[in-house]
Order: structure tokens, then C-alpha cells, then sequence
């Protein structure tokens, strides 16, 4: 960066380097697993990170809130809020795949306006404030500049959530029309579209902890986020389109022929 990042910035990164030390302490080894009430898992990892990540940021800013994808939602609704997910993609992390990564955003009013995810097993920490760009260490990130969908690729998130949803011929309609599609799935897929690595990132079922710090990320990297239906991003969004923003018209107008 080539300015010193904001005091949010600076604990949000201090509370995922925590968080990334807990997390690969268990990664690769048998650990404390539970479904939750909508049957998805939660390791000892999961609420051990969280629980350091709310700590940490809580003794920087005691009165923001919290949106917490273990814990809940605690503070007060007109405070600035931090979302977290201490693990993203804890199904890949209990099979010993390197694609997961602990997110941190900061909304006002909804609104994500910072954004941390580190991938720890990948080495890979991305984070963004609004309007002061997106960035890897020192290195400032910028979306591809692929202006056909002919040249792009694409990468969708669970095809179960596709098809329970109704939406399994747009995705195919999309990937057809696309040079390359691959299932990447969770939090490596943005990695790669606000890298310039990827162009469109397309899923069916998504929660704002999932979300909100990548958007972030790959709007100040010079990309675009809404929903399937072309709405921004919020609390209550439930599937997501992110392009490096030039083809984002397009892959609306793909999905809006299968509505």
C-alpha cells in the first residue's frame, strides 16, 4: 500500500493473522467436528478463530457490533459492524484442501466497506478499504480485462444449490457461452477474479459472511458484485454474480433469460 492502512484496517488484519495461526494448527489433523441446525459442520477451528477474531477486534472498537457466522449477531444495529466467517469452505479445510479462508468485513449501514480474506493455506491475504483500492502485501490488484464472455472464465459455487434453486440452465447457458468454466467454489474463486486470474464468479446460495468482505475486495479491484437479479449486495443477499465488470451486463442478461 502506499498509504498506512485505517485503524479498522490495520485490526482486521491483525485479527485474521490470529485467526490463521489457530486455524493451521488444526489443518491437516482429525479435529472436533458438529452439524449445525441447517446441517452444515463447525470444528473446533471454526469457533476457536472466531472467538479470537471477536476479541481482538472488540479491543480496538468496543462499540461496533458483530455479525458472526458461529456466534450471531450482537451489538447495536446502527454501529458500524463487523461480519465474520472464521472459516469459509470448512468442509474443503476438515478434507485437508487448501481452499478456505477466514473473511472479515466492516459495514456501515449495511454496507461493506472493508474487506479482509487470507487464505492460510494458500499464503494468500487480500484486503480492500472503499475507494483506497484492493491489494496482495504491496502490490495493488486489478481485475482482467476480458471484454467477451467467448474469453472469459467462469466459476460457480455447489451445482446442488443451482439446481434446488432453480437455476441450473441459466449456470449452463452462462458456461456455454464461456472459454472456460471450473467449480471452484467459496473463497479461491474471488481470489482469482480480483487477481485478474478469472472473470466471473456465479453461486446460488450465499450468506452475507461469505460475501461481504470479497465484494469489497473485487469492487476496489475495479470488478462488479450484485446479486442474480442485478440488486447490490446486503445483509439479505442469498446468491451473487461478481465479473471483473465489463462483462457484467452480459452475464446479467444470460441469467435474466432463465428468471
Amino acid at each position: 500500500m502506499t498509504t498506512p492502512p485505517s485503524r479498522e484496517l490495520s485490526a482486521a488484519l491483525e485479527a485474521a493473522a490470529k485467526a490463521e495461526q489457530i486455524v493451521m494448527r488444526y489443518f491437516g489433523h482429525e479435529v472436533s467436528t458438529r452439524l449445525k441446525d441447517d446441517s452444515s459442520p463447525v470444528t473446533q477451528a471454526d469457533l476457536e478463530a472466531e472467538e479470537a477474531i471477536i476479541t481482538t477486534l472488540r479491543g480496538h472498537f468496543p462499540d461496533y457490533g458483530f455479525l458472526a457466522e458461529e456466534s450471531g449477531t450482537s451489538g447495536e444495529s446502527d454501529r458500524p459492524m463487523w461480519v465474520i466467517d472464521p472459516i469459509d469452505g470448512t468442509r474443503n479445510f476438515m478434507r485437508g484442501i487448501p481452499l478456505f479462508a477466514t473473511q472479515i468485513a466492516l459495514t456501515h449501514g449495511g454496507v461493506p466497506v472493508l474487506g479482509v480474506s487470507c487464505m492460510p493455506a494458500m499464503g494468500e491475504t487480500l484486503f480492500a478499504e472503499a475507494g483506497k483500492g484492493a491489494f496482495l502485501g504491496n502490490r495493488r490488484l486489478a481485475v482482467s480485462n476480458v471484454d467477451a464472455l467467448s474469453s472469459a472464465q467462469v466459476s460457480f459455487g455447489g451445482l446442488n444449490y443451482f439446481l434446488d434453486y432453480g437455476r441450473t440452465q441459466a449456470m449452463l447457458d452462462l458456461t456455454a457461452k464461456t472459454g472456460r468454466s471450473r467449480g471452484f467454489g467459496d473463497a479461491y474463486a474471488y481470489h482469482l477474479l480480483a487477481t485478474g486470474r478469472s472473470e466471473i464468479v456465479v453461486e446460488a446460495h450465499i450468506r452475507f459472511w461469505d460475501i461481504a468482505a470479497l465484494t469489497v475486495i473485487i469492487q476496489e479491484a475495479g470488478g462488479q458484485c450484485s446479486d442474480l437479479a442485478g440488486r447490490p449486495i446486503g445483509p439479505s443477499t442469498a446468491d451473487i454474480v461478481c465479473t471483473n465488470g465489463k462483462l457484467h451486463p452480459s452475464v446479467l442478461s444470460v441469467i435474466a433469460g432463465h428468471a
